[in-house]
């Protein structure tokens, strides 16, 4: 078995640690780790999944029965407990709990944890707990290699994922698993997880004080992070310890961690809901979320050409002709940013977000040809009136192409009073603009085009 791979022996959650054995782990084990919860009761946050005779809680008492969750896929940020759930689930006394990684992990380990969980179960009356962290590393061969055991119940399989299940776990796989999805914790979670560390043995057991700006600094740059929250702290502390500070100030925590957590993937959730929310405040007129968004996007590291190709997009979609300059400001930008590039760019970015979110607004144009597709898609459209039709090759004329046909530069006002539509379809409005920006006055112009235009073929549909 990899070295990846491992089973972890019970705890006695009654044995009180020797003064020494407290000061050891305290010295060589990360207060993250230490401050580890030892059941469902000392998880902070993740309540909804933690109500009395919640399929969590079942799962975590050993009490399931055959029509009980059998196994789960534990989905949400970094730090909001998901290890942490699955090292409880796994300390029932006839419990043995094993750990694979999905970063190193392949099918042979996992063939081989099934068949060990199979003579264990049959042999030692022992369930085995199988926690599979980072699952979505996982391929199609690899996961597949996890049915049979999630199947025949040879394991308890405890998953976890930051990325979206729906499009990183294979559907038979998802299909026998109750997902759970957590949470990123609250300032309130995060406070008492603090006020906790502080005073608890386990912890830094009551050494140091903490200033509130210093608390403030820690919580606001954890990102919703347990994790990050300890550690940040752990480091801060470390930072007052060594000038022989008994209070842990701003100035320490600054120096532990001195910019917040950007959770964010390239290819994920935040991927899409970020880019989702940027272009709903564009749309939404709100110049201030859609800077914010930007920014998040930015510090991320966000390929800044797909930022300027959907403010591309936004400029047309969401402004069209109440401000035709939009779009030009918009492909003006990504022209630059491909030019400058990085970090620069993000000014180029910022001036186009905010022309497009502070400008009128309209989808007339794009419901416009919506609604042309539907009704080519319906069977719409008669053969083009032969006076529109090509008349550069010789036949052409013999064939009746051009006859009839009105020079528009020719005609009053350059616009000439003739058929353009196919037959079913005269008198038809697809465009109706609206009465914003640059579209008010546009509404006055069309309606004359199509009075002189229709003066003479218009009918109704």
């Amino acid at each position: 078995m990899s070295g990846d791979l491992f089973s972890a022996p019970q705890e006695d959650n009654d044995a009180v640690p020797s003064p020494e054995q407290v000061e050891g782990r305290r010295r060589h084990t990360p207060l993250a780790v230490r401050m580890r919860p030892r059941s469902l009761d000392e998880v902070v946050g993740q309540q909804h999944l933690l109500k009395g005779g919640s399929p969590l809680r079942v799962l975590a008492e050993g009490t399931s029965g055959p029509a009980g969750p059998s196994s789960v896929i534990l989905y949400g940020p970094p730090g909001t407990g998901k290890t942490t759930i699955a090292h409880v689930i796994a300390r029932g006394g006839t419990r043995k709990f094993v750990e694979l990684s999905a970063i190193r992990a392949g099918v042979k380990d996992v063939r081989q944890v099934m068949d060990s969980a199979l003579a264990d179960r049959d042999l030692r009356g022992l369930t085995t707990v199988l926690f599979l962290d980072e699952i979505h590393r996982f391929n199609k061969a690899q996961q597949d290699a996890l049915l049979p055991g999630v199947e025949n119940g040879w394991v308890i399989l405890v998953a976890a994922t930051t990325e979206n299940p729906s499009f990183s776990v294979v559907a038979p796989l998802l299909s026998r698993s109750l997902l759970l999805t957590l949470t990123s914790l609250s300032r309130e979670d995060l406070d008492g997880l603090v006020d906790r560390a502080l005073v608890e043995e386990r912890g830094l057991a009551g050494k140091f004080s903490l200033a509130d700006t210093a608390r403030d600094h820690i919580l606001r740059v954890s990102g919703g992070d347990g994790r990050r929250v300890l550690t940040t702290l752990e480091a801060a502390a470390a930072v007052a310890a060594g000038r022989d500070a008994e209070t842990i100030t701003a100035d320490d925590a600054e120096q532990a961690a001195d910019f917040a957590v950007q959770r964010y993937d390239r290819d994920g959730d935040q991927h899409y809901d970020i880019i989702s929310a940027f272009i709903k405040s564009l749309r939404g007129s709100d110049v201030d979320a859609a800077l914010h968004y930007l920014a998040r996007m930015i510090v991320a590291g966000e390929d800044p050409r797909f930022i300027a190709r959907r403010l591309v997009i936004a400029a047309s979609e969401e402004v069209a002709m109440a401000d035709p300059a939009a779009l030009q400001t918009a492909v003006a930008a990504a022209q630059a940013v491909q030019l400058i590039g990085m970090p620069e760019g993000r000014i180029i970015l910022a001036q186009a977000t905010v022309h497009i979110a502070t400008a009128p607004k309209s989808n007339a144009s794009y419901k416009a040809l919506d609604a042309a597709i539907a009704d080519v898609r319906a069977g719409k459209g008669a053969p083009v009136p032969a006076h529109l039709r090509d008349t550069h090759y010789k036949g052409a004329e013999r064939l009746g192409h051009g006859q009839g046909y009105v020079y528009a530069h020719d005609a009053p006002h350059h616009v000439a009073a003739q058929q353009y539509a196919p037959d079913d379809l005269l008198g038809v409005d697809y465009y109706s603009p609206t009465g914003n920006g640059n579209e008010r006055t546009l509404a006055e112009r069309l309606a004359k085009l199509r009075s002189i235009i229709r003066e003479e073929t218009d009918s109704p549909r």
